[in-house]
């Protein structure tokens, strides 16, 4: 047009200066020149202010909240003009001054054939709407049929692929049926124009607001259906889709209409101001309206949204719902306002913003649901090995789907904050394109993927060693591990575990920045100081490490170490745990482990001395001893455990006691003492039957004499009569001993056996 032309143009050109000359003469249009300089004035402030910002080397301030306030100084600055503007426009109209357009009966006859337009838009969609009834009526039905046998065996969840299929081909009639009625109304519009004229800014301005709005209606009743309940896309009540959807409609069509058509008509009829304040009016009552009945039903839709969380199928979605629950309220005054202040910060682009931006938000959310269902679909069945490798490594299986909790929680967190991008983008308030292609957001989503990758393979190499290791304890393999195997594995499991975490931890911290080199080098010397300061843990730690690589000693070993003698119940890279006879437990640093005495090692030694009396035959003992050992052979719980037969050196001692024979009996590892009790009960049973004394301490009675060498006679009193009757020749008893013929007795490992016979101590890794 002539008032946007350059002035450098309007010089060269006489006849654009002459249609400035005259735009300039005509009140009206040269109020509508002004109002439009004004309305690029702020954006020239803007710039100027910018280019004086640029040149002072200074940074303009972009942030969000800056916008906000100049958005909101230009809008209260903007309605103030509009108000004084608007009142002089009525106070002239009140005056009797012309202010419209030249050519009334021109504005008269493009108003009835606006009229003809909406009128016959209409007409043409009620009666498509009609037509379109029967439609919705025949989809409905099939929505509502139940899907063949076969079907439901070859697809999951068949009745809510039918539902989804139903609603949009709903969808698509409605939409169909409001682009037959606006090409109904372009033709009338074409039709009044006459042949050779173009159609009218009316026609146009109301036709595309119809498509516009009725779309947008198209997916309220989408979502709410009012007379076709399985077209629905969510479940609920007919009296509560109702109330819903006349009111969203509602609020379309008053934004919609008002703002598309009646303020641009009012502007090209009378002024800009008068336009404006129409505009500011409709939207005001609009936001009333919506924000009374917004407020009104907040507790009903709490309750509802968490009567909906109570059902819902994962923890997730039930946790979204009543976060929404306590917050949609806010969120919807929130959107109101937004649409109030754009409407009249900047009127043409207000609302295809608001719709640009409710979409992008709501496919973004809608997206965002549907990845995370997906996951939760993918990741709800347990992962399944191959049969091979749970018989390899049968704990690797259980392992792995120990992790699917976290992933799915950081999968669903990632898919949360790229939602949340999405939306602050569409709303203007983070430039997503520009930050993914700026240095920090490569860096970042750099970062990201390292982080995860590196987490990633540390998870796997975790995972790897430590099924490995516990297959191995656990005895899936070809052969159950031994004591020092378990050890080894357990402290390998710990340092494997401790070097990982800590490597971990280091990559990340360098991965987002942080310089480890200073770290690393204090911990070397924090490392250095600890060393220095607890030489005597650095020389535990050493002790325990090098006991282990000897095999000196392993779990459920009986040993001495540390002046204890007991069995071994636990062991760390630092200490050692014994359990006493008597149940203590002793726990043992392996720096005060001198010396490993390990009486489970290969076999074992029952070393017994066995002290006679002088008078007794040494060969009629020892004839004795073998024979107790051959009644010992014939036990069934004891005889396994020993490895060869009775070895008898001989006599090892002569002294004031009687004469001491040794006597050495080889057995399994731990066996030796309950071989110990076992001979000895038998050995005892024989010495008995055969009257072979077991000595007791002898005493030398001296009673005294005189100097003539004469002693004084004994009193003894026996305190009984004297047994009159001898023994045979050298078959006489024992003093103190009580013979007994010998027989066959029973087993009685019972009474001999201990602890010797468990395989092992229970410890903290065992499995049921």
């Amino acid at each position: 047009m002539a008032q946007n032309t350059p002035p450098s143009n309007t010089a060269a050109n006489p006849a654009s200066a002459a249609q400035l000359a005259d735009l300039l003469e005509n009140e009206q249009t040269r109020k509508q020149l002004i109002e439009q300089l004004r309305t690029q004035a702020p954006t020239v402030k803007d710039t100027s202010a910018a280019s004086q910002s640029t040149a002072s080397g200074s940074v303009t301030d972009d942030s969000l909240p800056r916008r906000v306030a100049d958005s909101t100084q230009y809008f209260l600055t903007k309605l103030l003009d509009d108000m004084g503007d608007a009142t002089a426009a009525i106070g002239a109209m009140a005056r009797g001054e012309n202010i419209g357009g030249p050519g009334m009966a021109d504005w008269k006859t493009t108003l009835i054939n606006f009229a003809l337009v909406i009128a016959a838009t209409v007409i043409a969609f009620i009666v498509l709407r009609l037509l379109a009834a029967r439609i919705f009526a025949f989809i409905n039905h099939w929505a509502g049929q139940a899907p063949p046998a076969t079907v439901r065996r070859r697809l999951a969840g068949p009745a809510t692929l039918r539902k989804i299929a139903a609603v949009i081909a709903a969808l698509i009639v409605d939409v169909i049926a409001i682009a037959l009625a606006g090409a109904v109304g372009y033709a009338v519009a074409m039709s009044v124009a006459g042949p050779n004229a173009s159609v009218g800014t009316f026609d146009s301005l109301f036709v595309n607001a119809f498509v516009a709005v009725e779309i947008a209606k198209a997916l309220v009743r989408t979502v709410f259906a009012t007379r076709f309940a399985r077209l629905r896309l969510f479940e609920m009540r007919d009296e509560v889709a109702t109330y819903w959807n006349a009111w969203l409609c509602r609020l379309v069509g008053i934004a919609g209409y008002g703002m598309l058509v009646i303020v641009p008509v009012i502007t090209a009829l009378f002024t800009a101001a008068l336009g404006n304040l129409a505009g500011l009016l409709i939207m005001l009552g609009m936001y009333v309206y919506a924000i009374r009945v917004v407020w009104r039903n907040r507790t009903l839709i709490r309750e509802r949204l968490v009567l909906r969380a109570s059902v819902a199928s994962t923890a997730f979605f039930a946790t979204l719902l009543r976060l929404l629950a306590r917050v949609w309220h806010v969120l919807a005054i929130i959107y109101f306002t937004v649409l109030l202040v754009v409407s009249q910060v900047d009127p043409v682009e207000a609302l295809p913003f608001m719709a640009r931006a409710t979409l992008q938000s709501v496919v973004a959310i809608a997206l965002g649901l549907l990845v995370s269902a997906i996951l939760t679909a993918i990741l709800s069945h347990p992962i399944r090995l191959s049969d091979d490798m749970r018989t390899r490594l049968p704990l690797l299986e259980a392992r792995i789907n120990s992790y699917v909790p976290a992933t799915l929680k950081g999968l669903r967190f990632i898919t949360l904050v790229v939602v949340l991008l999405f939306v602050l983008d569409g709303w203007h308030a983070f430039d997503l394109s520009a930050w993914v292609m700026s240095e920090s957001g490569k860096a970042t989503i750099s970062v990201v993927v390292h982080i995860a990758i590196i987490l990633l393979f540390a998870a796997l190499a975790w995972t790897i060693i430590a099924s490995i290791i516990e297959s191995r304890l656990s005895g899936t393999g070809t052969r159950a591990p031994s004591a020092r195997e378990k050890t080894l594995l357990a402290l390998f499991r710990n340092a494997a575990l401790i070097v990982i975490v800590t490597m971990t931890i280091l990559i990340l911290l360098s991965q987002i920045g942080i310089n480890i080199g200073p770290l690393i080098a204090g911990a070397g010397v924090v490392g250095l100081a600890i060393g220095f300061g607890a030489q005597k843990l650095v020389q535990d730690i050493i002790t325990g490490i090098f006991i282990q690589l000897e095999n000196g000693m392993n779990v459920n070993d009986v040993v001495e170490a540390g002046g204890v003698f007991g069995t071994v119940e636990k062991m760390t890279i630092r200490s050692v745990g014994i359990r006493t006879m008597d149940g203590g437990y002793h726990l043992i640093p392996f720096s005060s482990v001198d010396v490993v005495a390990n009486h489970m090692r290969d076999f074992s030694y029952h070393m017994g001395e066995y002290t006679i009396a002088h008078r007794e035959n040494v060969d009629d003992a020892i004839e004795h001893m073998r024979a107790a050992f051959a009644e010992l052979m014939q036990d069934e719980v004891l005889s396994p455990e020993i490895l060869e037969e009775i070895t008898i050196p001989g006599v090892t001692a002569i002294n004031e006691r009687g004469v001491t024979i040794r006597v050495l009996i080889k057995t399994t590892p731990g066996m030796q003492w309950a071989i110990q009790r076992g001979y000895n009960r038998l050995l005892k049973k024989h010495f008995n039957a055969a009257g072979i004394e077991l000595p007791y301490p002898h005493t030398v009675v001296y009673f005294g004499q005189d100097k003539d060498g004469n002693a004084p006679a004994a009193q003894v009193d026996l305190g009984r009569k004297a047994d009159r009757s001898s023994p045979p020749k050298g078959r006489a008893p024992a003093a103190g001993h009580t013979p007994r013929p010998l027989s066959r007795a029973k087993s009685g490992s019972e009474d001999v056996l201990g602890n010797e016979l468990e395989q092992r101590v229970p410890d903290e890794d065992d499995q049921v």
